[in-house]
Parts: C-alpha cells; sequence; structure tokens
C-alpha cells in the first residue's frame, strides 16, 4: 500500500479537493470546520479504477501549522501540491515544496484547483509559472492535472494519473525492523491505548511485543487496522492504526516511534550530510540553535559544521545535529531543520548515536564521505566503530538495511579480518581495532589488579565490567570471547589473569593457621574476633577454608557445610525449619543461626516464610 500527501498554501482547496475524490472530510476537529481551515492532520482513503487502495493525509496550508505539515509529510510516497488556479504560487506553496524536496518527495502531481474560476488562457499562465517554480527540484517532472472539486472537473483524470504513479513505484522495502511513527495517540473506551502513523521498514502483527522510543517502555499490540478493517499482519508503506496492550495512551504521544524490541538505541547527536536552502534567509552557522523535524518528532537542536565555519544558501555540508532529547534515527532517514519562522534546510542521516568529532579535520571527514558514498562493507565498517560491541540488528538499526544485508556485510568484513565475533552464539561482532583496545584495557587492569591485591584470586567482575565500560550484554559476550581466549579465567564472581596464582609467604601461613585454629575452637559459633589481615581473609575465603557472612561472622568450611547438610536434611520432608530447632541442633545462639540460615536463603537452598524456613 502507499500514501498520498497533500501540500499547498493555505485556502487553495486540499481538503475540500480530497473529500470530492474520497467523499470524506479529512478535518476532524470542530474549529475547522468552523474556521475552514486545516489546523491538524486529516486522514482518509481512496480506492483507485485500478482497485488498488492508498492513504491519504491531508495537511495544514497556514504558515503558522508548518509543524503539522512537516509531521504529515515524512511517510508520503506520492505528494499532491495543490495550488490554487486563481492565484498561482504563494508563501507556503513554495516553503512546502522545499520541503518535499528535502525529504526526498520525488513523485507528485501538480493539482490545479479552483478550474472553474479562471479561463484557459490564465489557466496556462499560473500552470506555466508553478512549473518554473519546481525548477531545480524533487518535482520538477511532476504532472499537472487541472481539477474543479465544486462541479468535478478533471477528478477523473486526476484518480487515473495518480493510479498510474502508484503503479510505477517499487513496492517497499521490508528490512525487517518495522518503524511506526506515531502521529496520533489516544485511547477508546474498552479497549485502551491507540496510535496511528506509517509504518515503514519492517512489518507488524497482532500479539507481537513492541517497543516505545524513546522511553523504551514495552508494550504488545492487540490488533492492527487499516481503513476501519482489522488485518493479523501488516506490512511496510501502510497507515494504520494499532491497538497497544501493557501502556496507557498517556504514555505514548506524537513524535515517539512504534518499533520491535531491542535493536534500535535513540541518539542524542548524530552526523549527517545537510544542504541550506537556496532562499534560506541566512547561512547556516556553527552551533546554530534549531528545531529539528525527522519522523513525526520536534526536538530542539544544535548543529555543529563539520568543515568550515558555515554552510552558506544553497551548498551542502558536513554537520553533527545534538539533540537536547533523545530521538530515535537510522541511517538514510531525511530530516529538516528551521530557525524562529524559517525552513532551513535539511539532510540525511549518515552516523546515529555519533561520538563528539573534531571539526575541520581528515579523520572526521573521510569516514563520513565514505558512509555516503562507500560500499555496503565501508558503510557497516564506519557505522560499527561507533557503537560496537554490536548485534547485527544494531548494525542494521545503525545503517539503515535490513539484518540480512547487515549480517552480509559482516561476513565480509569478517573474511577480510577486519571484524571478529564474539559471544557464545557469535551475535556480537567488533572490529579487529576494537577488540584489541578492549583486550589492552582488560590484561593491564587485571595485571595492577593484583600487583595490589595478591592474594586475591581476582577481580570483582561488576568492578572489571566497569573498568572496560561495557553495557551487560556485551559485556558477556566480551567475557566469553576473553575466556575462550585464554586471556582470563573466572571463579565465584571474580575475574583474573589465568596465570595468576596466589600464595602465601611463611608468616602469612603461620598467621592464617592460627586464625583458622581459633575459629574452629568452638566449631558452631567460632570467634568473632579478627587478629588477622582481611587480605589474608580474603585469600582463606576464595580457597574455601572459610565462609563469611555479612558482619563479622566467619565459619570454617567444613563446620558450615556439616550444618548446612543437618539443617538440609532436617527440612527435607516438607518440614519447618525453625531458629529455635537449629539453635537447639547445634547448642548455638540465635547471632549465628541467623546468618547461616540468611546465607542459605540466598543460596537458594532454603525458602523464608515469616520467621520459618522451608527447604526449596
Amino acid at each position: 500500500m502507499f500514501v498520498v500527501g497533500t501540500a499547498g498554501h493555505v485556502d487553495h482547496g486540499k481538503s475540500t479537493l480530497i473529500q470530492a475524490l474520497t467523499g470524506m472530510d479529512p478535518d476532524r476537529l470542530s474549529e475547522e470546520k468552523t474556521r475552514g481551515m486545516t489546523i491538524e492532520l486529516g486522514f482518509t482513503w481512496l480506492e483507485l479504477p485500478s482497485g488498488n487502495e492508498i492513504s491519504i493525509v491531508d495537511v495544514p496550508g497556514h504558515e503558522r501549522f508548518i509543524k503539522n505539515m512537516l509531521m504529515g509529510a515524512g511517510g508520503v510516497d506520492v505528494a499532491l501540491l495543490i495550488v490554487a488556479a486563481d492565484e498561482g504560487v504563494m508563501p507556503q506553496t513554495r516553503e512546502h515544496v522545499a520541503i518535499l524536496d528535502l525529504l526526498g518527495i520525488d513523485t507528485g502531481i501538480v493539482v490545479m484547483t479552483k478550474k472553474d474560476l479562471v479561463d484557459q488562457d490564465w489557466l496556462d499562465l499560473i500552470t506555466l509559472d508553478v512549473l518554473e517554480s519546481l525548477e531545480g527540484t524533487s518535482l520538477a517532472n511532476a504532472e499537472v492535472v487541472a481539477v474543479s472539486a465544486e462541479n468535478g472537473e478533471g477528478l477523473d483524470e486526476l484518480k487515473a494519473t495518480l493510479d498510474k504513479l502508484i503503479s510505477e513505484l517499487p513496492a517497499h522495502e521490508n528490512t525487517g525492523n518495522p518503524r511506526l511513527p506515531v502521529d496520533r495517540s489516544f485511547t477508546i473506551t474498552g479497549f485502551g491505548a491507540v496510535v496511528t502513523g506509517t509504518l515503514t521498514d519492517g512489518s507488524l502483527k497482532t500479539g507481537q511485543e513492541v517497543e516505545i522510543l524513546p522511553s523504551g517502555r514495552k508494550a504488545r499490540i492487540r490488533s492492527l487496522q487499516v481503513h476501519e478493517e482489522s488485518l493479523d499482519q501488516v506490512g511496510p508503506g501502510t497507515r494504520l492504526a494499532v491497538n497497544l496492550s501493557g501502556i496507557d495512551h498517556a504514555d505514548i504521544q506524537r513524535g515517539d516511534l512504534v518499533t520491535s524490541t531491542n535493536w534500535l538505541e535513540p541518539s542524542t547527536a548524530f552526523d549527517a550530510t545537510f544542504r541550506v536552502l537556496p532562499d534560506a534567509p541566512r547561512s547556516v552557522r556553527h552551533n546554530h540553535k534549531v528545531t529539528l523535524f525527522a519522523g513525526t518528532r520536534e526536538v530542539p537542536a544544535t548543529i555543529r559544521v563539520l568543515e568550515g565555519s558555515e554552510i552558506a544558501p544553497g551548498s551542502i555540508g558536513w554537520v553533527q545535529l545534538r539533540t537536547q532529547e533523545r530521538i530515535p534515527v537510522v541511517r538514510g532517514d531525511s530530516f529538516v531543520v528551521r530557525d524562529t519562522e524559517n525552513t532551513l534546510g535539511g539532510g540525511q542521516v549518515l552516523v546515529p548515536n555519533a561520538p563528539r568529532r573534531k571539526r575541520n579535520d581528515t579523520d572526521t571527514i573521510s569516514p563520513l564521505e565514505t558512509i555516503a558514498s562507500g560500499s555496503s562493507e565501508d558503510v557497516a565498517f564506519n557505522a560499527l566503530i561507533g557503537i560496537e560491541p554490536a548485534t547485527s540488528a544494531q548494525l542494521a538499526g545503525a545503517t539503515g538495511t535490513n539484518i540480512a544485508d547487515s549480517r552480509s556485510a559482516v561476513d565480509m568484513l569478517e573474511s577480510e579480518g577486519r571484524v571478529i565475533r564474539l559471544g557464545a552464539d557469535l551475535d556480537y561482532v567488533i572490529s579487529t581495532s576494537g577488540w584489541q583496545r578492549i583486550v589492552d584495557t582488560a590484561s593491564n587492569t587485571l595485571a595492577q589488579f593484583h600487583i595490589s591485591y595478591p592474594l586475591r584470586q581476582g577481580m570483582p567482575l561488576q568492578d572489571f565490567r566497569g573498568q572496560i565500560k561495557l553495557k551487560t550484554a556485551p559485556f558477556g559476550a566480551v567475557l566469553y570471547s576473553m575466556i575462550a581466549d585464554g586471556l582470563c579465567s573466572t571463579n565465584e564472581g571474580s575475574i583474573g589473569i589465568p596465570s595468576h596464582t596466589p600464595s602465601l609467604s611463611t608468616a602469612a601461613k603461620a598467621e592464617a593457621k592460627e586464625y583458622l585454629s581459633l575459629i574452629s575452637t568452638d566449631r558452631y559459633s567460632p570467634s568473632t574476633e579478627r587478629p588477622i589481615d582481611i587480605e589474608l581473609l580474603q585469600f582463606l575465603s576464595e580457597r574455601g577454608d572459610v565462609v563469611r557472612f555479612s558482619g563479622d561472622i566467619v565459619y570454617p568450611s567444613d563446620a558450615y557445610v556439616e550444618m548446612e547438610t543437618k539443617i538440609l536434611d532436617a527440612g527435607s520432608d516438607g518440614s519447618e525449619i525453625t531458629i529455635t530447632g537449629v539453635r537447639e541442633l547445634f547448642g548455638t545462639s540465635r547471632k549465628y543461626t541467623l546468618a547461616v540460615l540468611e546465607h542459605m536463603d540466598s543460596k537458594g537452598l532454603t525458602r523464608r516464610t515469616g520467621d520459618s524456613r522451608f527447604v526449596r
């Protein structure tokens, strides 16, 4: 399915034309009907002569509502540029054409409305003026159809022309990563949250879990509806309504993105190509404050000009946009920026989640040039550098491709020795240089730890993860591969260099022997005195000589194992394990009894219910 969108100056008859074509009034608000002016986006649909059905998005034409026009133009396949024959090209005609051009919408029809109000000579003159204004834009080759919504003249020709254009459009690509930019969010009594938008890049189906970005909230699709018809699955290029469960409609707003889970990380900075409109009122300067429009989202942003100090009207340059809010974008997404009341320009995303770049530097510009025009492998490699380690799905999001193409690019890069795969399932990938940096950091970190704490088996895993600065999921993959390569080993929550073996000096051995004798004197109520170095005590714990509990209680390991075994035996038939019963069993105090039972709880051996325990 394809989406057709209107564009054009206020009061040129956009909504009237759509109503004449479809029999449906796209204006929903009472204020719109009272004022006779479109304020919000309107939605209808039409069956063409061929039987194909299209969705139609009607946008406001008044300059005060240009933001709403921008939010409706993003998912359009075919533009209907509406120009009133009695007025011709007007300011919003030009601005709407500029926006369509920036968004890369190159299929369209110029619809000359109000044909019944002018004679043919005037219509020809106005048509020529319109075509001249389109020269050099993406709609330069648009066909022209003159109509009258009042008497119906030209409507059949418009439908036929539209049908022909639609039939020539290529099918929407399914990358496997569905994205639904939300343009409406509301609630229906008895059904809950409903959002609408135009689906791109993938399919959605009922029962599917989805993620709402940038918030990261999860929901599940209860139902899908297209043109008031319920469907089990909907493909890319379709306008649809999605009924969601597990989330309140107040937690979803226009500008959010509904997508599949765990693949797209919203950005606060992205690199891009940027084109300033020829008739922009000013150059775009470095650190220019603008409003960014991408998908249906509007966010304040700052443009960092990466080459030179400004981009002049009519020129193209490299920029990095830094946003005040997180925004979910992928490579290839088009965007538009405005400042005050003017549309300045727009461009295409090259690198989402980009690090801060050094300006006027070859090492910054050269990779961007490669991404903009290089092979799929080069694009994937350059995108990977900014997000590694990454899964194929995450890399697909960063490069704007489907997962299959992403995996193919990774295969090629791996064969060239530029990347390696990580993890038990080899689901993470990292550049060879990136892997070496992690290995060097890890080796230096562990070596320094062993120097500082020679009696410890290794460094706590969470501390180690913090040192190499990885999130939990990629850390697991990195750790697996480091162990597989023999670079490190783990032991009960710690990590160390395999060759490191803690050993005791003669003095330390004597100290350890004396301490073990002390806590073994009263087997079930060991002394809580600490005449021992804390590092030596940690060594004895890691070696298995003692079991340390919270507080100051330390048991000889054989004593604790004996107590644990007897407690489990006592409750093996489902009997209740009580503090009193354990105290009597071992002749110890409540303090020691609680310490042992709580330790067994933490190991998952027992389950606490009130003041009692039961064997799990």
